[in-house]
């Protein structure tokens, strides 16, 4: 389609954020247009993703964005008759002594919110996920934790999406946003649309579309890669285990092991090559945890990288901006993305169409950057 249109939303962002947001303002009976550059949904940092989902944090924020979203993952076939990847198959902390009582705190908290969650003693871990004990105080494991399949699950919105009436357009870059009235007019492709809310859910992109209207959202892309052992290397499977002392972590996905860390000098920026030098490192880190690493076939053809959309927080930017009514961020999940995104799209459409929510989002809103910047939220991983 060609020429000048009008729609209610325009969101920006076929990831599976953007793929919730369009689902759940169609579901609330808005006209919705999703713009997306790529070629298909979920093909940024969503697909490239670890895809692994847990409600074990330190904040009420952060388990709370994610607990309520596993819950939707866990029911959604049962709810909407699509399969969208969930497997419970758990996640499995091993936790130093220098942040065992913090660890501890933080599981009181995740049970005061409902997320099930079990400490476990040295031995009980190492039945799950062989490790090296040494250096380590005790272990928690969330059973609902586990994974799901991004493509899958943008896939479904998309399609849910559809059949309320909403459209979504493929290889469609915006290009330009200006104010126009009490409207938004977007240039995405060849077509110009006005519009009253813009949704800025463009994931690492989101800081670049946002410049386009004016405004300063601090997301920036930052790169993350995924090893992976040779098919077959994998006999055993394992859950998603964190190392926190180092910050390696891995699970089996089928019969290949992914295993992988942040690079801490990461330069900010948009690169899918994969970091073959910090192989090595993240290996090296490992198999001081995990020995047996060492010893598994690996295969290039089967790593790769994609990227964090890092806010400088990690937290993410939700909710309409103050100086742009009409304007309403779902970017900047730093990494929790496919974690946060059945929330972050009902609390997208709770924004528009009702102007409350079932979740506070003052500490998530563009504004709060404004003074002074809040710590980390902790355990980015």
């Amino acid at each position: 389609m060609t020429g000048h249109n009008r729609t209610d939303v325009v969101v920006v962002g076929a990831g599976i954020v953007g793929a919730s947001c369009a689902y759940q303002l169609a579901l609330r009976g808005l006209d919705v247009i999703v713009a997306e550059a790529l070629d298909g949904p979920a093909e940024g940092s969503s697909g490239r993703s670890f895809a692994s989902v847990r409600a074990q944090w330190p904040d009420a924020l952060n388990i709370e964005l994610s607990w309520r979203s596993i819950q939707v993952y866990r029911d959604f076939e049962q709810t909407h008759g699509s399969a969208v990847g969930y497997r419970a198959s758990g996640y499995l902390l091993l936790v130093p002594p220098c942040h065992w009582a913090s660890h501890l705190q933080a599981v009181e908290l995740q049970r005061r919110h409902g997320v099930p969650v079990d400490v476990l003693d040295v031995a009980t871990a190492q039945a799950i996920t062989p490790f090296d004990a040494d250096g380590i105080a005790g272990a928690t494991w969330g059973p609902a934790d586990g994974v799901v399949d991004p493509h899958l699950a943008a896939g479904a919105w998309l399609t849910m999406a559809r059949a309320l009436g909403a459209e979504v357009r493929f290889r469609r870059p915006v290009t330009a946003v200006e104010r126009s009235g009490r409207s938004w007019r977007v240039r995405a492709g060849h077509e110009t649309v006005d519009c009253r809310y813009v949704v800025n859910a463009a994931g690492g992109w989101g800081g670049e579309v946002a410049a386009l209207a004016g405004l300063d959202v601090p997301v920036v892309h930052s790169r993350r890669n995924v090893y992976a052992t040779a098919p077959g290397a994998s006999r055993r499977s394992l859950p998603m285990t964190i190392d926190v002392g180092s910050g390696v972590y891995l699970r089996s996905e089928g019969d290949r092991l992914l295993f992988a860390a942040a690079k801490p000098d990461e330069a900010d920026g948009y690169r899918v090559s994969v970091d073959w030098p910090w192989m090595e490192k993240v290996l090296e880190a490992g198999t001081v945890r995990f020995p047996w690493l060492a010893d598994l076939p690996l295969d290039r053809a089967g790593c790769w990288a994609g990227t964090y959309e890092n806010t400088p927080d990690h937290y993410p930017v939700l909710g309409e901006s103050a100086d742009a009514p009409g304007w309403v961020n779902a970017c900047g999940f730093s990494g929790h993305g496919v974690i946060q995104a059945p929330m972050a799209g009902q609390l997208v459409a709770e924004e528009i169409v009702d102007g409350d929510h079932s979740l506070d989002i003052t500490a998530l809103r563009l504004e709060r950057f404004a003074g002074e910047r809040a710590d980390s939220a902790g355990l980015v991983f």
